[in-house]
């Protein structure tokens, strides 16, 4: 099939598996370039079981130095927090804030406060790199999932910080979009070309949600059949070694590690096919 230019994904199908509330930025810039788009979240972004580290960590911001915030989720979470707190952005005044990556940051300075250190690549090791020679001393609070790597709190410590991991959301599989992938997947009709994965989570959320996953043999050999002729999409590099660590695939990594890179990546393979 020929494809036009300005319509690069015209002709092909793509799954997005983000939460249902973050899936419309990725899946209008598809649809934008002639993709066809499913939708079946392989994430769900819920509460924590408590907020009262959170909202000790909120009513004590004086206490700290830096302020590490890793997703939009976290954002998010914190800020419904601080306002059923009746805390302003005031609080925040004093704190050095680092964003891992240009999406939070824009969350951040949405509301009104000021980001003083983003990474060159968005990932937590460059977090750690830019940060090292600066929180000797210093206490850092770092708001994330539930289920996060540990590599910005075990590094920074190294560094001489003390440093507070505080939960502000978890993660869980949307049990109701199993039958739904399975079924699309089955489906000669239906069938993705690309299959989207924005973070480990979703990863390991899909493998749980296609039915294939066992502790001591990883994917099943149906569910490395039901991938068959479908393209694996990560957005970087932590996200693919999660895949292959679940003995899956990577076809396309995005270069930049943003929501627009992933789609660049994979309008550059749908044209080496």
């Amino acid at each position: 099939m020929h494809r036009k230019v300005s319509k690069p994904l015209a002709g092909l199908r793509v799954l997005v598996g983000r939460a249902r509330h973050q899936a419309g930025t990725l899946a209008a810039e598809l649809k934008q370039l002639g993709a066809e788009v499913l939708e079946i979240p392989f994430i769900e972004i819920h509460r924590p079981r408590s907020y009262r580290p959170l909202d000790t960590a909120l009513k004590n911001l004086s206490a700290y130095d830096w302020l590490i915030l890793t997703s939009v989720n976290a954002v998010e979470a914190m800020w419904d927090r601080l306002g059923h707190l009746h805390l302003g952005k005031r609080s925040f005044e004093h704190l050095r804030i680092a964003a891992i990556g240009p999406a939070t940051k824009k969350a951040i300075e949405q509301r009104g406060v000021r980001v003083n250190v983003v990474p060159d690549q968005y990932v937590a090791e460059s977090v750690v790199r830019n940060l090292r020679t600066q929180v000797g001393g210093k206490r850092v609070l770092v708001v994330r999932a539930k289920v996060a790597r540990d590599v910005i709190p075990r590094e920074l410590r190294k560094a001489g910080a003390q440093v507070e991991v505080v939960e502000a959301y978890q993660t869980v599989v949307p049990k109701s979009s199993r039958a739904q992938l399975q079924s699309v997947l089955k489906n000669p009709q239906r069938r993705p070309d690309f299959i989207t994965f924005t973070s480990s989570s979703t990863a390991r959320n899909f493998v749980a949600l296609a039915g294939g996953w066992s502790r001591h043999s990883g994917p099943r050999r149906a569910l490395a059949c039901s991938l068959e002729g479908i393209r694996l999409a990560s957005i970087g590099p932590v996200t693919s070694t999660t895949l292959r660590e679940l003995n899956l695939p990577v076809h396309v990594e995005a270069k930049q590690y943003t929501i627009p890179g992933l789609v660049q990546a994979i309008v550059a393979n749908s044209r080496a096919h």
